[in-house]
């Protein structure tokens, strides 16, 4: 893999990626541009395919090998990424293609965890299926769980995350580092489908 900025071919390449040329990503590819070339913040042009959720370019450069684990200078990959904004067509070429479950993001999250808050019902049903860590705990104390209640709106689709969570065997009771519990987080922001979700499932607080 590429670690240093690369050459015209590649700043060709990273354009390319960015605005969905497919047929341009696999032409300079096949000219010799290096797949995962950094550019001058770290992102391959896989990364940069996946930030603008361009999956026909995305596509090419994984059938090329580019890997999808590779993270820029805020420790954002093309399967983390993906999987935090939801672009899961992209998210399942990176899962199909060597994603590593256990990566983690500056906050020290799993690509699970922004999923569920953002409310990406199907990148959620997708990570877990995978066999990412339901129970997994970022650095400011909170699970999947716990960041679908505290930044979540408590709406359908979070109401939906929350029930796909709790039928994976997440762990209802595992409280954020201050010792408050989802259900009762759930209350205090009177998201009243959670909070029937958790008891039924057998939260307590």
């Amino acid at each position: 893999m590429a670690s240093v900025k690369g050459g015209e071919l590649e700043n060709r390449l990273w354009k390319a990626a960015s605005a969905g040329d497919a047929r341009g990503v696999d032409t300079l590819i096949r000219q010799g541009a290096a797949v995962d070339a950094r550019d001058g913040e770290g992102r391959t042009a896989l990364l940069l395919a996946t930030h603008a959720n361009q999956i026909e370019a995305a596509r090419v450069l994984i059938q090329a090998g580019a890997d999808v684990n590779a993270k820029d200078a805020i420790q954002d990959s093309p399967y983390l990424y993906a999987g935090a904004r939801g672009h899961l067509e992209i998210l399942r070429l990176t899962l199909a293609h060597g994603a590593d479950l256990l990566s983690t993001n500056r906050y020290g999250g799993t690509a699970l965890i922004p999923a569920a808050e953002r409310g990406h019902v199907e990148t959620v049903k997708t990570l877990i299926e995978a066999g990412v860590d339901v129970d997994h705990v970022n650095r400011l104390g909170w699970t999947a769980l716990l960041e679908a209640i505290i930044l979540g709106q408590g709406g359908p689709r979070h109401v939906r995350i929350v029930e796909a969570l709790i039928a994976a065997d997440a762990d209802v009771n595992l409280a954020d580092g201050e010792g408050v519990t989802p259900l009762q987080h759930a209350r205090r922001r009177q998201q009243h489908g959670i909070v029937d979700l958790l008891v039924r499932a057998g939260a307590r607080g």
